[in-house]
């Protein structure tokens, strides 16, 4: 398949009115600080340290002005005379008197005035320079004007003067001698023909060339026969058909929006944008707030997105599963997409997760089953729903070669004897005597009292209905998906059926969610960042799905999980999941039991405040009681004096109470945390900034 054409600019298409987005060029040589986690890099500048004093700007510009109004006025009464000639007399005093003839001065005379003169006018400026805080005035506004003008270099030798180089001329590649190479994809960039995807696609595999997977003269002959398509994605896609967000391939980074001007901001993120990226998604996203309040659109689609765009440049294996039209993409940005309980679906779901192994496709499926209600069961988890489960995969597998569909499973968890009589001679005629000791042993038990294979056939019923017969095909007659493909950079969409079957979607999500935190950890190739975007995880999180999301950390993968509400999770581990995860977002109008959650996993600081008493004054002397009455009846208020109480007190970063009522609309408080363990403040954001 041909690869497509590459953009003209990285980001995403300007709105009306809006400025356009940077050349490739332009957006390649643009600084990217070291910043906090979660912090936007491209083109940040990190503040100065906080100064308590500082003026506000707008209290020093009239200030300035004020003074300096206050300045000219007193110079123009002096030499207009309407003070007198008083502020004379000292010159007079210290010169003589014959440098001031009758009828003119002399030379003498005239340097002595224009001498002192230039001593008043300086004295004046620095008296009222003093007050008004000019100094200061230049250092914050007129000193950068003039250092942006004269000191500024054009970008090109800005690039140019960095220790690492020029990175359109790839200096890295040639320093390790790939001169060709380096010429041919600087060529494409300058003429446009290279994109922010290609550039990241290209330089992973620069990337595996270091690490020796690859050599130099195949990468060298590779660039030089195909330039800035080299390397192509199997799909031939080289960008996304729509961008809807801010994203910088070079960080990894996707935009999510700007720290609020707050003062419950850290002062060093008030202003800044913020981001995500692999560094911190490795910990696992979880996004309380109730619908409307921009999980999807704001977040799940940006991260998705993002995901998708380093998918396509080789870095990633992502996975989004949401409801059908949840609008998590077009289908054109997906290489499979699954559309559970559609005709038209290309694709079918690997129901037992690729695997081979009874045993773990048993404990996979009893997860997706019956994950939810295994707290009430005996032993109070899936381990007998396991077993069971094992003791019929094991056997028809052994005899079939295949694990049985879903219509199969039902009649043999319902105990139907046709089935088992079928198995059971299936099973001797291929000698497996252990297995048809497992399917005996099931059995027996089928019926008993406790016996969890009623339960199963049940849950199994929900995937046992029409609008699902021509999914979970175990014969071949369709292309399953298995999650066991993490192992590619693959763009995957599972569409849940939500209409009138909410309970199957809820056990298919969890089935999912099982099968990612298995495959993701048992890949034997980690290079590659896997992700599971979850838009809706409402009555998925179980303790062995908390279990999985926790080892997906070191896995190098991660989770992303919207919920409308905490109490969708059960009690017991409502706190457990808030401590699991790195990444914590609670949006505009969550509930005030939602935000105490929050305010608990966040903990406390130190802040210092100040409190104001007002006393009123006693007058005692007769003139003071006389002067205090006149002002109380002129202002209507007794005569006070304050006293203020500095104290350093230890508060909740983010209160209950706050999160639930002083969050405004569009926003959300979010909290990071990366795969090295540096740690980011809850930080107020403006999602649509």
């Amino acid at each position: 398949m041909p690869p497509t054409a590459a953009p003209a600019a990285p980001g995403v298409p300007p709105a009306p009115g809006a400025a356009a987005p940077p050349s490739f060029v332009a957006w390649l040589r643009a600084p990217r600080a070291e910043a906090a986690p979660g912090v936007w890099t491209y083109e940040h500048k990190p503040k100065a340290p906080e100064e308590p004093d500082r003026i506000p700007g707008r209290r020093l510009l009239s200030g300035a002005l004020i003074s300096a109004l206050c300045g000219w006025l007193v110079w123009s009464l002096l030499w207009s005379g309407y003070l007198g000639g008083y502020w004379l007399w000292p010159m007079y005093l210290l010169t003589p008197d014959s440098w001031y003839e009758r009828g003119g001065n002399t030379q003498a005379g005239w340097w002595s005035q224009r001498i002192y003169i230039g001593i008043v006018l300086a004295a004046l400026a620095a008296i009222f320079s003093r007050v008004g805080h000019w100094p200061e005035v230049w250092r914050r506004y007129v000193a950068p004007l003039f250092r942006r003008a004269w000191d500024e270099p054009s970008p090109e030798a800005a690039a140019a003067g960095r220790p690492e180089g020029d990175p359109v001329e790839w200096p890295h590649l040639r320093a390790a001698g790939g001169h060709s190479a380096a010429d041919r994809l600087a060529g494409d960039a300058r003429a446009g023909a290279m994109s922010d995807v290609d550039h990241a696609r290209i330089e992973r595999a620069w990337q595996s060339v270091r690490a020796g997977r690859n050599s130099l003269a195949s990468f060298t002959d590779t660039v030089l026969r195909h330039g800035a398509a080299s390397y192509a994605h199997p799909s031939g896609a080289r960008d996304l058909p729509v961008r809807t967000a801010r994203h910088d391939l070079l960080a990894h980074q996707v935009r999510l929006g700007t720290a609020a001007e707050d003062p419950r901001n850290p002062y060093q993120h008030r202003g800044a944008g913020l981001a995500l990226d692999p560094g911190v998604l490795g910990t696992s996203l979880l996004a309380v707030g109730p619908p409307g309040s921009g999980k999807t659109g704001r977040v799940v689609r940006p991260v998705v997105e993002s995901l998708c765009l380093q998918a396509l440049a080789g870095e990633v294996a992502v996975v989004a599963v949401g409801a059908a039209g949840a609008g998590l993409g077009a289908d054109e940005a997906f290489d499979v997409v699954v559309k559970i309980g559609r005709p038209d679906s290309g694709y079918d779901l690997d129901l037992y997760g690729g695997t081979t192994d009874p045993d773990e496709a048993a404990g996979i499926l009893a997860e997706a089953l019956i994950g939810d209600m295994a707290a009430s069961l005996p032993g109070g988890d899936s381990r007998r729903a396991a077993t069971a489960l094992a003791q019929l995969l094991g056997p028809y597998r052994a005899a079939h070669g295949r694990f049985p569909s879903v219509p199969d499973l039902r009649e043999l968890l319902d105990g139907s004897k046709t089935a088992v009589n079928a198995l059971r001679e299936a099973l001797d005629e291929a000698g497996e005597r252990a297995q048809a000791r497992e399917l005996e042993a099931r059995v027996r038990q089928s019926g008993a009292p406790g016996d969890v294979g009623a339960l199963l056939a049940d849950r199994i019923a929900l995937l046992d209905r029409p609008a699902f017969a021509d999914f979970f095909d175990t014969t071949g007659d369709r292309r399953p998906f298995s999650l066991r493909a993490l192992e590619h950079p693959l763009r995957v969409r599972i569409d849940l059926p939500e209409r009138g079957h909410a309970e199957a979607s809820r056990m298919l999500a969890r089935l999912v969610l099982a099968q990612f935190t298995e495959c993701a950890v048992g890949r034997a190739d980690r290079s590659l960042f896997a992700c599971l975007v979850l838009d809706d995880a409402s009555h998925t999180i179980t303790p062995e799905a908390l279990r999985g999301i926790q080892r997906l950390r070191s896995a190098h993968a991660g989770a992303v999980l919207t919920l409308r509400t905490l109490d969708d999770v059960p009690e017991s581990l409502r706190s457990a999941l808030l401590g699991a995860v790195g990444c914590r977002m609670a949006c505009a109008g969550v509930t005030t039991w939602d935000g105490a959650r929050f305010a608990e996993v966040w903990g406390t600081e130190w802040v210092e405040t100040r409190d104001v008493t007002d006393r009123q004054i006693v007058a005692e002397e007769p003139l003071t009681k006389v002067l205090h009455f006149i002002r109380k009846v002129a202002t209507g208020k007794a005569v006070t004096t304050q006293s203020v109480t500095v104290r350093t007190v230890e508060r909740e970063r983010w209160s209950a109470s706050e999160l639930a009522h002083a969050v405004p609309p569009g926003h959300a408080v979010l909290s990071v945390t990366s795969v090295r363990g540096e740690g980011g403040p809850p930080v107020l954001v403006d999602l649509r900034g």
